[in-house]
């Protein structure tokens, strides 16, 4: 027991020696360690005294430590320090894990009011929001009574819409503004074209549009006819089985089954029975597919701090001068319609015959040659030449009576109407004046009470 105690001392002495000789050290080391902390501590003083927080004291001295902050990066492209520029301000700020997923925002937005155009659908815009920029295609709609979106081609001139587009997520009632470009040279006039707020984040997103089926009929069964022209197969008219349809006219039907041929014909029923020149169709809703375009703006990565992105179509159209194509479909062209003359009804003489007297047809045929009571020529006698002057001359002076005592009539009314309105304001005004005193007597009497 005694070899093993002091085997135990020994090793205790030797690593108590290893511990002062690492932590203590030598004596010419820690002479050579304070000199140095001298020479730091004396240079710090003759800074301080020198520069005195001069403004130009950190262009010879430095940040001083605790006034900067030291960040290290990965995953970084390397044109970030290629075309870093020192002068150009870097703002870092941090997103939440749920902002870091991709996906459908609803938002309401507004065009700004001082931007002189309107936004077009699915034109490109560059979006503002949290620490985000991105380029992306939104779809506006608006929201009926019945909670449908339904598409808008371009935005309403005073009022909100709502718009859906694909990006990052960001949570609900984050305000956000968008430009046309990320540069000053995409626009002449203001830049913020609107501003908008996130409403939610709903990947059941589903924005309809108008659409209008026509076809006519080519064969008529009393209420029954065969459609053709409105489908294009038998797929297409299997969807649409039991759809509400109807006519110019006003005549509603009912898709029934589809027809083997031709392809796209189908069998409908209607209300009443139609006609061949009746035009059929069918109005339905649509699905619009929100296109998911997402480019983040990353100006920082060019030499000269631009970044360019996708350009609208009206952009690229005049850089390249050229001109909008006219579809000649699309135009407004005036509407002539012809009368529709019907034949005359046609009675049977058999059927004449046993019809009572009221009822019969009382038509008289045209005649070619003109009666001899409506071609001749009518002489008056002297007395009765002299009989129709004097009625003449009755009739104008009654009509010259009536005018003047209508004329009087009027003036009169005008000058009636011009006392009363006198009388009116002669009575306000003394109402005015009554009411007048009497607040004025009131607040001297309360007034007095206060006193």
């Amino acid at each position: 027991p005694s070899d093993k105690l002091s085997k135990y001392h020994k090793k205790k002495e030797r690593l108590k020696a290893l511990f002062n000789d690492e932590y203590d050290g030598n004596e010419d080391e820690s002479k050579h360690f304070v000199e140095l902390k001298e020479q730091s501590d004396a240079q710090t003083r003759l800074n301080k005294e020198f520069f005195n927080e001069e403004p130009d004291r950190e262009r010879y001295e430095g940040h001083r430590p605790g006034q900067y902050v030291r960040i290290v990066f990965t995953k970084l492209p390397f044109e970030l320090v290629r075309h870093f520029d020192p002068h150009y301000p870097l703002v870092l700020g941090g997103v939440a894990p749920v902002e870091q997923q991709m996906g459908l925002v609803q938002a309401r937005v507004k065009r700004h009011r001082w931007y002189p155009k309107i936004l077009k659908n699915q034109d490109p815009i560059v979006i503002s929001c949290g620490w985000r920029r991105y380029q992306t295609r939104p779809v506006y709609s608006i929201q009926d009574h019945n909670m449908r979106q339904r598409m808008l081609k371009y935005t309403p001139e005073h009022m909100h819409c709502h718009a859906t587009f694909y990006g990052p997520l960001a949570p609900p009632n984050t305000a956000f503004i968008a430009t046309q470009g990320a540069t000053d040279k995409r626009s002449s006039s203001f830049r913020i074209v609107m501003t908008g707020v996130v409403l939610g984040l709903d990947k059941t997103v589903e924005v309809v549009k108008k659409l209008k089926l026509t076809g006519t009929p080519y064969k008529i069964y009393k209420n029954t006819a065969f459609l053709k022209g409105m489908f294009s197969s038998v797929l297409e008219v299997s969807k649409f089985e039991g759809a509400i349809i109807k006519t110019v006219s006003g005549i509603r039907g009912q898709i029934k089954r589809p027809l083997s041929a031709p392809a796209g014909a189908c069998r409908a029923t209607f209300e009443d029975k139609i006609q061949m020149s009746d035009i059929v169709f069918l109005r339905c809703w649509v699905g619009v597919d929100i296109p998911k375009l997402y480019v983040p703006v990353v100006n920082l990565l060019a030499e000269d701090k631009v970044w360019s992105g996708m350009r609208t179509v009206g952009e690229i159209r005049r850089e390249q001068g050229l001109a909008i194509p006219v579809k000649k479909d699309s135009q407004y062209t005036p509407i002539e319609r012809r009368d529709k003359v019907f034949k005359p009804l046609v009675v049977p003489k058999n059927l004449q015959k046993n019809l009572p007297f009221k009822t019969k047809p009382k038509l008289s045929k045209k005649r070619n040659n003109q009666l001899y009571v409506t071609k001749r020529a009518v002489v008056n006698e002297p007395g009765e030449k002299k009989l129709i002057t004097l009625m003449q001359q009755l009739l104008t002076a009654q009509k010259d009576s009536d005018k003047r005592r209508s004329d009087k009539k009027k003036q009169d009314r005008a000058k009636h109407d011009a006392q009363v309105a006198q009388l009116d304001r002669k009575l306000h005004n003394k109402a005015k004046e009554r009411r007048k005193v009497f607040y004025r007597k009131n607040a001297k009497a309360d007034q007095a009470e206060k006193d």
